[in-house]
């Protein structure tokens, strides 16, 4: 056995790296980085990007500064291109007054009325970062579904959408019945949890065109365009039942967990978002004073008054 004393040396050694991992391709995008919209972000893919206050613009920013349908902004080949559209205050490319059908570059600033937007191209490292900024900035943490105010843009956008084109569009109000007992008796880590499942089966009962949010609390909203009264109800019956059948634990006891929802469609007295939802919420008040754990509908709408009606 040898008696050599003479400490151990340690032999670090560099591995070679092939270096960072290459990210998914991600599209071009434009993200509004002053003004009115701040942080707003529209991917550019096959279809253009029309840029404008209008509801229905792809990136609405509701300034009076900027025109209902500003500037346009779509992929050509490998190029995207930027165009106004007549605007009121003329689009302007890196503060310089837009002359034609220009291309864009990474970088470039977009000035539209009194907001600046930048664009960023699909191959920019600093994309992935405002799709995590963005990812943040619309979801809700807890559920991954849209936040409120992510929520109230699209809900605005469908909402203009149905009222242009005369299509149906029903909204639906969920609360988690008894949600506050639950909170006091486990902690709020356990009614996370609760709040983290329904999320799920919100998300797993929306269709493509859907938007599923988390509103408030224990508050979800569910949007269903192309949707009336009868077709809403039916999707709103099958998520109660399949929340009302999963078992649900909170601090590790089993619990049954009910939700109640209220549902309202477009029409003339409810043709905003803010009368939608008031009328939601009052079906929604109905379902938890008439026993919990259902769906009712919305009042029956007066009929408007006919020509005959007012002679």
């Amino acid at each position: 056995m040898s008696n050599d004393s003479t400490p151990h040396q340690t032999t670090q050694r560099t591995l070679f790296s092939d270096g960072p991992l290459h990210p998914t391709p991600r599209s071009a995008c434009v993200v509004v980085i002053h003004g009115e919209g701040i942080g707003r972000r529209a991917d550019i893919r096959e279809q253009p990007v029309i840029v404008g206050r209008s509801p229905e613009s792809d990136l609405v920013i509701a300034h009076n500064s900027v025109s209902r349908r500003h500037c346009r902004i779509r992929r050509d080949g490998s190029q995207y291109r930027l165009t106004d559209l007549g605007a009121t205050n003329p689009t302007r490319l890196n503060h310089a007054p837009l002359d034609a059908d220009v291309e864009l570059a990474d970088g470039d600033q977009i000035t539209v009325g009194e907001s600046i937007l930048k664009f960023i191209s699909q191959d920019s490292v600093e994309a992935r970062y405002h799709e995590e900024i963005y990812q943040l900035a619309v979801h809700d943490a807890l559920t991954e579904l849209c936040n409120r105010r992510h929520f109230t843009e699209l809900a605005d956008k469908e909402i203009g959408r149905a009222m242009r084109h005369q299509r149906p569009l029903a909204l639906c109000i969920i609360d988690v019945d008894l949600f506050k007992p639950i909170n006091d008796r486990h902690g709020h880590i356990s009614g996370d949890e609760v709040l983290r499942q329904i999320g799920g089966l919100v998300r797993r009962h929306a269709r493509g065109d859907d938007v599923a949010a988390r509103i408030g609390g224990e508050e979800f909203a569910l949007l269903l365009p192309e949707c009336g009264l009868d077709t809403a109800r039916e999707c709103a019956e099958r998520l109660r039942e399949a929340v009302a059948a999963t078992p649900f634990a909170p601090g590790g006891e089993p619990q049954r967990i009910t939700i109640s929802i209220g549902i309202a469609a477009l029409g003339p007295q409810c043709d905003t978002r803010s009368r939608l939802m008031a009328a939601a919420d009052v079906a929604l008040y109905r379902a938890k004073n008439e026993g919990r754990n259902c769906v009712r509908l919305q009042p029956p709408q007066p009929a408007q008054p006919t020509a005959a009606d007012q002679r």
